[in-house]
């Protein structure tokens, strides 16, 4: 009793948190310790009085750490912030540059802020009168300021950041890149899968096994109000369903104009969210619904490219995986042309987890050879042992090659949308069969795709004489100097496929398979096509 009785007189004087952990308390003292409600009444007690960090100069439960002064005040705040970001992240300049001036703003808010604080206790000091001179005055070193209230009554609202990108690209390393910068406590929610109202507001005490929702638990482990709070996955949350709207919850949390009176239904108090930094990460925008876009700001993150990822697997995955797999730098080697062959020919992905999987498999198959040269050591038969991974190796210790790069005559490589927020690379392969001149299509496609067909044909055969695939404009290149059939088919049969950005690879595809110049293979192409030509 005496630890909560310490807590309740942390909490603000006049304040919601305190007359209800007054009141509970109370309740608490006329209520047996064996009772089932003395527990539930102690646990909303105790987190009450942890959500009184909110008034940082009232309550002894911070740490050191919140109490400390903030990097955001220093000089160098955005030179070490810059640092910070290139540290953790290789690429992504745009998204650098959007995320330093996102820092500089908070800094002169939380600057401006602070001085207008000051400005007002200047102006409400309490002035002693002196009779005798008629007039106030001059303010004693011992005059006591009006208390004008928390620097979070104006403080930092910043924008609502929205990171978009592909799996695996970097978003929640960005978050936590930028709560080191500013120095204050980062936290991750998981929002995947949330399918009921109460995991955000959390749940009345009236049911069993009540507690506060997501964003109080945050904000407790937090242990201060100014921290950076990562929403994962806002793309995932469950639609509204009978257990209410988890999504319209967080149209509260994210709306700068109203989250300093959030309500949790479990501590049943306003709570001040204003102060937090909040960021959002999704693969898509298409499951989000719109007053929930409208409150952030979207920043696209597009996928590495080859040289980037290179730069990454040196820098990051392959330390990574040598510290995981028992070795260090002194026991493998790989070389430029065997990395490169491993990120083109293994790997075709925005992100980097297929890399890092790939290069793990690299050194644990390196691994297994450094402890059989062990063993052998030890009982006097030492087996030879090369550091040194080279491009030809690779296909012995990760197999066949997911991809193959050959130019071939008839081939074509387009770009197709692939669901999640990414995109990817499909071929269009083509070839000429004894027929009739018609054009067969195969691999699951719709109507739309196969209308585009018909027009990448109309338009070849139109420009057969120009190409040079007919000696005259009168003749069909299907039928002179042999009459054949254009077989033209899309991978990944099992995957429906359809809409007419194919049109423009499907008439390079045919183009190449008439004349038999070939495309290079990285030369990737999306347009739609009409008769007359691109649309």
């Amino acid at each position: 009793m005496a630890d909560l009785k310490r807590r309740i007189e942390a909490m603000a004087v006049g304040s919601e948190e305190r007359k209800m952990g007054v009141r509970e308390r109370r309740r608490l003292e006329r209520i047996p310790q064996g009772s089932v409600e003395h527990g539930v009444i102690r646990s909303y007690v105790r987190i009450s009085g942890l959500l009184a960090s909110r008034y940082h100069g009232q309550t002894p439960y911070l740490s050191s750490e919140a109490q400390s002064p903030q990097p955001i005040k220093d000089k160098s705040f955005l030179t070490a912030a810059r640092a910070q970001l290139d540290a953790d992240h290789f690429g992504l300049e745009k998204i650098k540059k959007r995320l330093i001036e996102y820092l500089a703003v908070v800094r002169l808010k939380e600057l401006n802020a602070e001085h207008d604080s000051r400005e007002e206790e200047a102006h409400k000091m309490v002035v002693p009168y002196d009779k005798n001179k008629q007039q106030p005055s001059k303010p004693s070193p011992t005059s006591v300021p009006v208390k004008s209230g928390r620097l979070g009554k104006k403080g930092v609202k910043g924008s609502i950041l929205l990171l978009v990108g592909p799996p695996d690209t970097g978003k929640t390393s960005l978050g936590q890149s930028i709560a080191k910068a500013l120095g204050r406590p980062f936290q991750r929610i998981s929002l995947g899968g949330v399918r009921d109202e109460a995991e955000i507001r959390g749940h009345r005490r009236t049911y069993v096994a009540s507690g506060p929702g997501l964003i109080v638990q945050a904000l407790r482990k937090a242990g201060r109000l100014y921290s950076v709070m990562l929403l994962d996955e806002i793309d995932k949350i469950s639609r509204s369903n009978f257990h209410g709207d988890p999504g319209a919850a967080l149209l509260e949390v994210l709306h700068p104009e109203q989250n300093h009176t959030f309500n949790d239904h479990y501590v049943d108090v306003p709570i001040d969210l204003s102060q937090i930094l909040f960021i959002c990460t999704a693969n898509s925008l298409e499951t989000i619904s719109a007053p929930l876009l409208d409150r952030c700001e979207i920043i696209q993150l597009s996928g590495y490219t080859y040289d980037e990822k290179m730069h990454i697997a040196r820098r990051f995955l392959l330390p990574k995986q040598l510290q995981a797999n028992g070795l260090n730098e002194s026991h493998i080697t790989l070389t430029e042309p065997a990395l490169l062959h491993i990120a083109t020919r293994y790997t075709r992905e925005a992100g980097v987890r297929n890399l890092e999987r790939a290069i793990g498999g690299v050194v644990r198959y390196k691994a297994v050879e450094w402890a059989e040269f062990m063993d052998g050591d030890k009982e006097g038969s030492r087996r030879a042992y090369r550091r040194v991974v080279e491009e030809h190796e690779i296909e012995k210790i990760l197999g066949i090659a997911r991809w193959d790069d050959e130019e071939r005559r008839g081939v074509v490589y387009g770009l197709v949308v692939m669901g999640q927020g990414e995109g990817g690379i499909l071929p269009v392969e083509t070839i000429a069969i004894p027929g009739s001149g018609r054009v067969k299509s195969t691999g699951s496609l719709g109507d739309v795709i196969k209308e585009s067909a018909e027009l990448a044909l109309s338009w070849v055969k139109t420009h057969a004489y120009d190409l040079c695939v007919t000696n005259t404009r009168a003749e069909d290149p299907l039928k002179v100097p042999e009459m054949i059939d254009i077989h033209f088919h899309f991978p990944s049969g099992v995957q429906k496929k359809d809409g007419p950005s194919a049109g423009v690879a499907m008439t390079c595809a045919f183009v190449s398979l008439l004349t038999g110049a070939c495309v290079p293979s990285y030369i990737a192409m999306t347009g739609e096509v009409c008769v007359l030509g691109l649309d």
